[in-house]
């Protein structure tokens, strides 16, 4: 079994209203001196087999198929 993380963020210049309203929260719950919030996600996944290339090149396709929108979101592999 091979494990996997994929992080998944909005392209720079991309608006990030979510990220803005955490921002403007943690300045309300008193953290003072954060700026340039950004969200994201993370998929943990768990790909069987032993071929880590293989697994890789599917996760990658996975990525661009569905779990990232390319044109707005970047996206990173992690292989453990």
């Amino acid at each position: 079994m091979i494990k996997a993380r994929v992080t998944v963020t909005l392209k720079n210049g991309v608006l990030d209203p979510q990220g803005k309203a955490i921002e403007g929260a943690l300045g309300t719950l008193g953290f003072s001196g954060v700026a340039g919030v950004r969200q994201g996600k993370v998929f943990d996944l768990e790909v069987e087999g032993t071929d880590s290339a293989k697994a890789e090149a599917d996760i990658k396709q996975m990525c661009e198929r569905l779990l990232a929108n390319t044109v707005i979101e970047n996206y990173s592999i992690s292989m453990s």
